[in-house]
Protein backbone atom coordinates (compact mmCIF):
# COMPACT_ATOMS: atom_id res chain seq x y z
CA UNK A 1 0.00 0.00 0.00
CA UNK A 2 2.88 2.36 0.76
CA UNK A 3 3.64 4.67 -2.13
CA UNK A 4 0.38 3.87 -3.92
CA UNK A 5 -2.66 6.03 -4.49
CA UNK A 6 -5.26 5.92 -1.79
CA UNK A 7 -8.15 3.62 -2.60
CA UNK A 8 -11.45 5.27 -3.26
CA UNK A 9 -14.89 3.83 -3.76
CA UNK A 10 -15.03 5.74 -7.03
CA UNK A 11 -14.38 9.04 -8.68
CA UNK A 12 -16.18 11.80 -6.82
CA UNK A 13 -16.15 9.95 -3.47
CA UNK A 14 -13.44 11.04 -1.11
CA UNK A 15 -11.92 8.40 1.16
CA UNK A 16 -10.76 9.54 4.58
CA UNK A 17 -6.99 9.05 5.01
CA UNK A 18 -5.86 6.60 7.64
CA UNK A 19 -3.76 7.95 10.56
CA UNK A 20 -0.61 6.39 9.14
CA UNK A 21 -1.19 7.95 5.72
CA UNK A 22 -1.84 11.31 7.36
CA UNK A 23 1.38 11.13 9.39
CA UNK A 24 3.44 10.19 6.33
CA UNK A 25 1.85 13.00 4.33
CA UNK A 26 2.70 15.58 6.98
CA UNK A 27 6.23 14.29 7.39
CA UNK A 28 7.02 14.05 3.69
CA UNK A 29 5.81 17.55 2.92
CA UNK A 30 7.26 19.31 5.96
CA UNK A 31 10.69 17.67 5.79
CA UNK A 32 10.90 18.08 2.03
CA UNK A 33 9.68 21.65 2.14
CA UNK A 34 12.11 22.48 4.93
CA UNK A 35 14.98 21.12 2.87
CA UNK A 36 14.04 22.95 -0.32
CA UNK A 37 13.37 26.29 1.34
CA UNK A 38 16.52 26.08 3.48
CA UNK A 39 18.53 25.60 0.30
CA UNK A 40 16.81 28.50 -1.42
CA UNK A 41 16.88 31.10 1.38
CA UNK A 42 20.32 30.35 2.86
CA UNK A 43 21.80 32.26 -0.08
CA UNK A 44 20.42 35.50 1.34
CA UNK A 45 22.27 35.06 4.63
CA UNK A 46 25.60 34.58 2.85
CA UNK A 47 24.99 37.23 0.18
CA UNK A 48 27.98 39.33 1.28
CA UNK A 49 30.41 36.38 1.17
CA UNK A 50 29.04 35.15 -2.16
CA UNK A 51 29.31 38.68 -3.54
CA UNK A 52 32.97 38.91 -2.61
CA UNK A 53 33.71 35.41 -3.98
CA UNK A 54 31.79 35.67 -7.25
CA UNK A 55 31.46 39.41 -7.92
CA UNK A 56 34.62 41.17 -6.70
CA UNK A 57 34.34 44.99 -6.82
CA UNK A 58 36.02 48.00 -5.24
CA UNK A 59 32.72 49.13 -3.70
CA UNK A 60 31.33 46.54 -1.21
CA UNK A 61 27.77 47.74 -1.85
CA UNK A 62 28.21 46.97 -5.56
CA UNK A 63 29.23 43.39 -4.74
CA UNK A 64 26.18 43.02 -2.51
CA UNK A 65 23.93 44.43 -5.23
CA UNK A 66 25.34 41.91 -7.73
CA UNK A 67 24.87 39.09 -5.23
CA UNK A 68 21.26 40.09 -4.49
CA UNK A 69 20.61 40.45 -8.22
CA UNK A 70 21.72 36.84 -8.67
CA UNK A 71 19.53 35.92 -5.71
CA UNK A 72 16.64 37.52 -7.57
CA UNK A 73 17.47 35.78 -10.86
CA UNK A 74 16.32 32.50 -9.37
CA UNK A 75 12.85 34.00 -9.02
CA UNK A 76 12.58 34.48 -12.79
CA UNK A 77 12.30 30.71 -13.12
CA UNK A 78 9.70 30.29 -10.40
CA UNK A 79 6.72 31.04 -12.67
CA UNK A 80 8.21 28.65 -15.26
CA UNK A 81 8.48 25.95 -12.62
CA UNK A 82 4.95 26.80 -11.50
CA UNK A 83 3.61 26.23 -15.02
CA UNK A 84 5.59 23.09 -15.86
CA UNK A 85 5.59 21.32 -12.49
CA UNK A 86 2.16 22.62 -11.50
CA UNK A 87 0.61 21.27 -14.71
CA UNK A 88 2.40 17.98 -14.16
CA UNK A 89 1.03 17.82 -10.62
CA UNK A 90 -2.54 18.44 -11.76
CA UNK A 91 -2.26 15.79 -14.47
CA UNK A 92 -0.14 13.10 -12.82
CA UNK A 93 -0.60 13.76 -9.13
CA UNK A 94 0.86 15.92 -6.39
CA UNK A 95 3.21 13.21 -5.11
CA UNK A 96 5.10 12.72 -8.40
CA UNK A 97 5.57 16.46 -8.82
CA UNK A 98 6.94 16.88 -5.30
CA UNK A 99 9.44 14.06 -5.79
CA UNK A 100 10.66 15.83 -8.94
CA UNK A 101 11.18 19.15 -7.15
CA UNK A 102 13.23 17.41 -4.47
CA UNK A 103 15.66 15.90 -7.00
CA UNK A 104 16.11 19.17 -8.89
CA UNK A 105 16.69 21.25 -5.78
CA UNK A 106 19.25 18.83 -4.35
CA UNK A 107 21.30 18.91 -7.55
CA UNK A 108 21.23 22.71 -7.90
CA UNK A 109 22.06 23.38 -4.26
CA UNK A 110 24.91 20.92 -3.98
CA UNK A 111 26.52 22.24 -7.15
CA UNK A 112 26.29 25.82 -5.82
CA UNK A 113 28.62 24.84 -3.01
CA UNK A 114 31.14 23.41 -5.47
CA UNK A 115 31.48 26.36 -7.88
CA UNK A 116 35.03 27.78 -7.85
CA UNK A 117 35.42 31.47 -7.09
CA UNK A 118 35.87 34.29 -9.62
CA UNK A 119 39.56 34.38 -8.74
CA UNK A 120 39.91 30.75 -9.90
CA UNK A 121 37.83 30.54 -13.09
CA UNK A 122 36.88 34.15 -13.86
CA UNK A 123 33.57 34.91 -15.55
CA UNK A 124 32.57 31.25 -15.54
CA UNK A 125 32.00 31.48 -11.76
CA UNK A 126 29.07 33.93 -11.79
CA UNK A 127 27.66 32.21 -14.91
CA UNK A 128 27.58 28.84 -13.15
CA UNK A 129 26.12 30.46 -10.04
CA UNK A 130 23.30 32.01 -12.08
CA UNK A 131 22.63 28.63 -13.74
CA UNK A 132 22.27 26.96 -10.33
CA UNK A 133 19.98 29.73 -9.10
CA UNK A 134 17.81 29.31 -12.18
CA UNK A 135 17.45 25.58 -11.53
CA UNK A 136 16.69 26.24 -7.87
CA UNK A 137 14.05 28.75 -8.87
CA UNK A 138 12.47 26.28 -11.29
CA UNK A 139 12.24 23.63 -8.57
CA UNK A 140 10.94 26.04 -5.93
CA UNK A 141 8.29 27.28 -8.36
CA UNK A 142 6.75 23.82 -8.26
CA UNK A 143 7.38 23.18 -4.57
CA UNK A 144 5.29 25.80 -2.79
CA UNK A 145 2.02 25.22 -4.62
CA UNK A 146 2.46 21.46 -4.48
CA UNK A 147 3.31 21.30 -0.79
CA UNK A 148 0.42 23.59 0.14
CA UNK A 149 -2.05 21.74 -2.06
CA UNK A 150 -0.89 18.40 -0.70
CA UNK A 151 -1.39 19.37 2.94
CA UNK A 152 -4.75 21.11 2.49
CA UNK A 153 -6.14 18.28 0.39
CA UNK A 154 -5.15 15.77 3.05
CA UNK A 155 -6.66 17.80 5.87
CA UNK A 156 -9.97 17.10 7.62
CA UNK A 157 -12.47 19.78 6.60
CA UNK A 158 -12.42 21.52 9.98
CA UNK A 159 -8.60 21.47 10.17
CA UNK A 160 -7.68 22.84 6.75
CA UNK A 161 -6.42 26.15 8.13
CA UNK A 162 -4.14 24.45 10.63
CA UNK A 163 -2.80 21.93 8.10
CA UNK A 164 -2.16 24.67 5.56
CA UNK A 165 -0.22 26.66 8.14
CA UNK A 166 2.14 23.72 8.65
CA UNK A 167 3.52 24.30 5.16
CA UNK A 168 4.56 27.80 6.16
CA UNK A 169 5.76 26.53 9.54
CA UNK A 170 8.24 24.27 7.75
CA UNK A 171 9.30 27.26 5.66
CA UNK A 172 9.98 29.33 8.77
CA UNK A 173 11.85 26.42 10.33
CA UNK A 174 13.99 26.40 7.19
CA UNK A 175 14.71 30.10 7.70
CA UNK A 176 15.67 29.45 11.34
CA UNK A 177 17.99 26.70 10.15
CA UNK A 178 19.56 29.05 7.59
CA UNK A 179 20.03 31.75 10.23
CA UNK A 180 21.41 29.18 12.67
CA UNK A 181 23.89 27.97 10.07
CA UNK A 182 24.97 31.54 9.35
CA UNK A 183 25.27 32.36 13.06
CA UNK A 184 27.27 29.20 13.78
CA UNK A 185 29.68 29.75 10.91
CA UNK A 186 30.12 33.44 11.74
CA UNK A 187 30.94 32.45 15.32
CA UNK A 188 33.34 29.62 14.53
CA UNK A 189 35.16 30.89 11.46
CA UNK A 190 37.29 33.92 10.78
CA UNK A 191 36.16 36.40 8.13
CA UNK A 192 38.85 35.10 5.80
CA UNK A 193 37.78 31.45 6.19
CA UNK A 194 34.11 32.34 5.83
CA UNK A 195 34.82 34.19 2.59
CA UNK A 196 37.14 31.48 1.29
CA UNK A 197 35.12 28.31 1.96
CA UNK A 198 32.83 28.59 4.97
CA UNK A 199 29.84 29.94 3.05
CA UNK A 200 29.83 26.79 0.91
CA UNK A 201 29.06 24.37 3.75
CA UNK A 202 25.27 24.98 4.04
CA UNK A 203 24.89 24.37 0.29
CA UNK A 204 26.79 21.11 0.44
CA UNK A 205 24.37 19.99 3.15
CA UNK A 206 21.87 19.47 0.34
CA UNK A 207 23.66 16.34 -0.79
CA UNK A 208 23.24 14.85 2.69
CA UNK A 209 19.61 15.72 3.44
CA UNK A 210 18.09 15.16 -0.01
CA UNK A 211 17.92 11.33 0.21
CA UNK A 212 15.77 11.54 3.36
CA UNK A 213 13.28 13.90 1.75
CA UNK A 214 13.22 11.84 -1.44
CA UNK A 215 12.49 8.60 0.44
CA UNK A 216 9.67 10.19 2.43
CA UNK A 217 7.99 11.62 -0.65
CA UNK A 218 8.40 8.45 -2.69
CA UNK A 219 6.60 6.43 0.01
CA UNK A 220 3.53 8.56 0.65
CA UNK A 221 0.07 8.07 -0.85
CA UNK A 222 -1.61 10.53 -3.22
CA UNK A 223 -4.05 13.06 -1.73
CA UNK A 224 -7.64 11.84 -1.24
CA UNK A 225 -9.04 14.93 -2.99
CA UNK A 226 -7.00 14.28 -6.15
CA UNK A 227 -7.94 10.58 -6.19
CA UNK A 228 -11.62 11.41 -5.69
CA UNK A 229 -11.85 14.21 -8.29
CA UNK A 230 -15.12 13.39 -10.06
CA UNK A 231 -14.10 14.58 -13.54
CA UNK A 232 -10.60 13.12 -13.33
CA UNK A 233 -7.36 15.04 -14.08
CA UNK A 234 -7.69 17.77 -16.68
CA UNK A 235 -5.53 17.29 -19.81
CA UNK A 236 -4.76 21.03 -20.04
CA UNK A 237 -4.63 22.54 -16.53
CA UNK A 238 -2.76 25.67 -17.63
CA UNK A 239 -5.31 26.54 -20.31
CA UNK A 240 -8.21 25.86 -17.97
CA UNK A 241 -6.64 27.93 -15.17
CA UNK A 242 -6.02 30.95 -17.40
CA UNK A 243 -9.38 30.86 -19.14
CA UNK A 244 -12.04 29.65 -16.70
CA UNK A 245 -10.25 30.66 -13.49
CA UNK A 246 -8.31 33.73 -14.57
CA UNK A 247 -9.92 35.95 -11.92
CA UNK A 248 -8.94 33.57 -9.13
CA UNK A 249 -5.32 33.44 -10.39
CA UNK A 250 -5.19 37.25 -10.30
CA UNK A 251 -6.64 37.21 -6.78
CA UNK A 252 -3.93 34.79 -5.63
CA UNK A 253 -1.33 37.11 -7.18
CA UNK A 254 -2.64 40.27 -5.48
CA UNK A 255 -3.12 38.69 -2.07
CA UNK A 256 0.44 37.32 -2.13
CA UNK A 257 2.27 40.62 -2.78
CA UNK A 258 2.65 41.92 0.79
CA UNK A 259 3.24 38.40 2.07
CA UNK A 260 6.28 37.84 -0.13
CA UNK A 261 7.66 41.38 0.29
CA UNK A 262 7.36 41.23 4.07
CA UNK A 263 8.97 37.80 4.26
CA UNK A 264 12.05 38.74 2.24
CA UNK A 265 12.52 42.28 3.56
CA UNK A 266 12.04 41.44 7.24
CA UNK A 267 14.26 38.37 6.78
CA UNK A 268 17.18 38.07 4.37
CA UNK A 269 17.40 41.77 3.48
CA UNK A 270 17.37 43.04 7.07
CA UNK A 271 20.17 40.67 8.07
CA UNK A 272 22.52 41.87 5.32
CA UNK A 273 21.41 45.51 5.50
CA UNK A 274 21.93 45.79 9.26
CA UNK A 275 25.37 44.22 9.11
CA UNK A 276 26.75 45.82 5.94
CA UNK A 277 25.12 49.26 5.92
CA UNK A 278 24.40 49.98 9.59
CA UNK A 279 27.58 48.20 10.73
CA UNK A 280 25.88 46.17 13.46
CA UNK A 281 28.07 43.13 14.28
CA UNK A 282 26.98 40.10 12.24
CA UNK A 283 26.55 37.90 15.30
CA UNK A 284 24.12 40.42 16.87
CA UNK A 285 22.21 40.80 13.62
CA UNK A 286 21.79 37.06 13.18
CA UNK A 287 20.80 36.65 16.83
CA UNK A 288 18.14 39.34 16.48
CA UNK A 289 16.89 37.87 13.21
CA UNK A 290 16.75 34.43 14.81
CA UNK A 291 14.59 35.77 17.66
CA UNK A 292 12.24 37.39 15.15
CA UNK A 293 11.93 34.16 13.19
CA UNK A 294 11.14 32.18 16.34
CA UNK A 295 8.32 34.65 17.03
CA UNK A 296 7.11 34.01 13.50
CA UNK A 297 7.20 30.24 14.06
CA UNK A 298 5.09 30.56 17.20
CA UNK A 299 2.55 32.76 15.41
CA UNK A 300 1.94 30.64 12.31
CA UNK A 301 0.27 27.48 13.72
CA UNK A 302 -1.74 29.54 16.22
CA UNK A 303 -3.21 31.63 13.40
CA UNK A 304 -3.82 28.52 11.31
CA UNK A 305 -5.77 27.02 14.20
CA UNK A 306 -7.71 30.23 14.82
CA UNK A 307 -8.53 30.60 11.12
CA UNK A 308 -10.51 27.37 11.29
CA UNK A 309 -12.76 29.05 13.82
CA UNK A 310 -12.89 32.68 12.78
CA UNK A 311 -12.09 32.58 9.06
CA UNK A 312 -8.92 33.45 7.13
CA UNK A 313 -9.78 36.90 5.74
CA UNK A 314 -9.61 38.95 8.99
CA UNK A 315 -6.06 37.78 9.72
CA UNK A 316 -4.89 38.66 6.21
CA UNK A 317 -6.37 42.15 6.44
CA UNK A 318 -4.84 42.71 9.89
CA UNK A 319 -1.40 41.70 8.60
CA UNK A 320 -1.53 43.89 5.49
CA UNK A 321 -2.84 46.86 7.49
CA UNK A 322 -0.03 46.41 10.02
CA UNK A 323 2.58 46.44 7.26
CA UNK A 324 1.04 49.59 5.79
CA UNK A 325 1.16 51.42 9.13
CA UNK A 326 4.44 50.11 10.56
CA UNK A 327 6.69 49.68 7.50
CA UNK A 328 8.50 53.01 7.77
CA UNK A 329 8.49 53.34 11.61
CA UNK A 330 10.20 49.96 11.99
CA UNK A 331 13.11 50.93 9.74
CA UNK A 332 13.24 54.40 11.28
CA UNK A 333 13.83 52.97 14.75
CA UNK A 334 16.49 50.60 13.37
CA UNK A 335 18.27 53.53 11.71
CA UNK A 336 17.99 55.76 14.79
CA UNK A 337 19.34 53.18 17.26
CA UNK A 338 21.21 50.44 15.37
CA UNK A 339 21.80 47.51 17.69
CA UNK A 340 20.55 44.13 18.79
CA UNK A 341 17.25 45.26 20.27
CA UNK A 342 16.35 47.39 17.29
CA UNK A 343 16.89 44.34 15.08
CA UNK A 344 14.75 42.28 17.45
CA UNK A 345 11.93 44.85 17.40
CA UNK A 346 11.92 44.97 13.60
CA UNK A 347 12.20 41.24 12.95
CA UNK A 348 9.84 40.19 15.77
CA UNK A 349 7.17 42.67 14.64
CA UNK A 350 7.73 41.53 11.07
CA UNK A 351 7.52 37.93 12.28
CA UNK A 352 4.10 38.55 13.80
CA UNK A 353 2.82 40.41 10.74
CA UNK A 354 4.00 37.76 8.28
CA UNK A 355 2.89 35.04 10.71
CA UNK A 356 -0.67 36.34 10.53
CA UNK A 357 -0.48 35.91 6.77
CA UNK A 358 1.38 32.61 6.76
CA UNK A 359 -1.06 31.02 9.17
CA UNK A 360 -4.17 31.83 7.12
CA UNK A 361 -3.14 32.44 3.51
CA UNK A 362 -2.15 28.93 2.30
CA UNK A 363 -5.61 27.48 2.93
CA UNK A 364 -7.33 30.73 1.94
CA UNK A 365 -5.71 30.55 -1.49
CA UNK A 366 -6.45 26.83 -1.89
CA UNK A 367 -10.12 27.45 -1.18
CA UNK A 368 -10.35 29.88 -4.09
CA UNK A 369 -9.65 27.07 -6.60
CA UNK A 370 -11.10 23.70 -7.60
CA UNK A 371 -9.05 20.52 -7.22
CA UNK A 372 -8.49 19.81 -10.92
CA UNK A 373 -6.41 22.96 -11.52
CA UNK A 374 -5.47 23.98 -7.97
CA UNK A 375 -1.77 23.13 -8.18
CA UNK A 376 -1.25 24.99 -11.46
CA UNK A 377 -3.42 28.04 -10.77
CA UNK A 378 -2.14 28.65 -7.25
CA UNK A 379 1.49 28.12 -8.27
CA UNK A 380 1.20 30.63 -11.12
CA UNK A 381 -0.48 33.34 -9.04
CA UNK A 382 1.76 32.89 -6.02
CA UNK A 383 5.08 32.57 -7.86
CA UNK A 384 4.25 35.44 -10.19
CA UNK A 385 3.95 37.74 -7.18
CA UNK A 386 7.06 36.26 -5.56
CA UNK A 387 9.08 36.83 -8.73
CA UNK A 388 8.01 40.43 -9.29
CA UNK A 389 7.84 41.69 -5.72
CA UNK A 390 9.57 39.30 -3.31
CA UNK A 391 12.53 37.81 -5.12
CA UNK A 392 13.92 41.16 -6.12
CA UNK A 393 12.78 42.73 -2.84
CA UNK A 394 16.27 42.73 -1.26
CA UNK A 395 17.76 44.14 -4.48
CA UNK A 396 15.07 46.83 -4.78
CA UNK A 397 15.39 47.77 -1.11
CA UNK A 398 19.19 48.01 -1.38
CA UNK A 399 18.87 50.11 -4.53
CA UNK A 400 16.35 52.41 -2.84
CA UNK A 401 18.74 52.99 0.04
CA UNK A 402 21.63 53.76 -2.31
CA UNK A 403 19.68 56.07 -4.62
CA UNK A 404 17.74 57.99 -1.95
CA UNK A 405 20.35 57.96 0.80
CA UNK A 406 17.54 57.06 3.21
CA UNK A 407 17.93 54.02 5.41
CA UNK A 408 14.16 54.00 5.96
CA UNK A 409 13.49 53.50 2.22
CA UNK A 410 12.76 49.73 2.56
CA UNK A 411 9.77 50.67 4.71
CA UNK A 412 8.19 52.52 1.79
CA UNK A 413 8.49 49.39 -0.33
CA UNK A 414 6.67 47.37 2.34
CA UNK A 415 3.93 50.01 2.54
CA UNK A 416 3.40 49.95 -1.23
CA UNK A 417 3.11 46.15 -1.20
CA UNK A 418 0.61 46.33 1.66
CA UNK A 419 -1.56 48.78 -0.27
CA UNK A 420 -1.68 46.40 -3.25
CA UNK A 421 -2.69 43.39 -1.17
CA UNK A 422 -5.28 45.30 0.85
CA UNK A 423 -6.89 46.36 -2.40
CA UNK A 424 -6.85 42.77 -3.67
CA UNK A 425 -8.42 41.47 -0.46
CA UNK A 426 -11.40 43.77 -0.95
CA UNK A 427 -12.25 41.85 -4.14
CA UNK A 428 -11.69 38.33 -2.80
CA UNK A 429 -14.53 36.29 -1.23
CA UNK A 430 -14.20 36.27 2.54
CA UNK A 431 -15.30 32.65 2.61
CA UNK A 432 -14.60 29.92 0.04
CA UNK A 433 -17.22 29.50 -2.65
CA UNK A 434 -19.52 26.50 -2.50
CA UNK A 435 -17.76 25.09 -5.56
CA UNK A 436 -14.30 25.36 -3.98
CA UNK A 437 -15.50 23.84 -0.73
CA UNK A 438 -17.11 21.01 -2.68
CA UNK A 439 -13.87 20.41 -4.55
CA UNK A 440 -12.08 19.95 -1.25
CA UNK A 441 -14.80 17.57 -0.11
CA UNK A 442 -15.83 19.54 2.94
CA UNK A 443 -19.53 18.87 2.52
CA UNK A 444 -19.09 15.09 2.42
CA UNK A 445 -16.30 14.56 4.94
CA UNK A 446 -16.69 14.69 8.71
CA UNK A 447 -13.71 12.91 10.22
CA UNK A 448 -14.27 14.09 13.76
CA UNK A 449 -16.15 16.80 15.58
CA UNK A 450 -14.51 20.25 15.71
CA UNK A 451 -12.70 20.87 18.93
Amino acid sequence: MTGQALPAAGRGERAAPRPGDLARALGSVMVGNWFELFDFVVYGYFAAQIGRAMFPAADPLTSILASFATYGVGFFMRPVGAVVIGSYGDRRGRKSALVLTMVLMAAATGLTGLIPSYASIGLAAPILLVACRLLQGFATGGEWGGATTFLVEYAPAHRRGFFGSLQQLSTSLAIVSAIGAALLLNSLLSTEDLDAWGWRLPFLLGFLVAPVGFWLRAHVAETPAFVAEAAGPTPAPLREALTHHRRAVLQVFGVTVVWTVGSYIFGAFTATFAAQTLKIPAALVLTGTLIGTVVNICTIPLIGWLSDRFGRWPFLVASAAGCLILGVPLFAQLDAAPGLWSVVVLTATGGILTGLYSGAAPTFLCELLPTRIRYTAMSIGYNGAVMLFGGFGPFIATLLVRETGLNIAPGFYIMAAAAISLTALLFVPRRPSFEAAEALGSEIEILSSPG
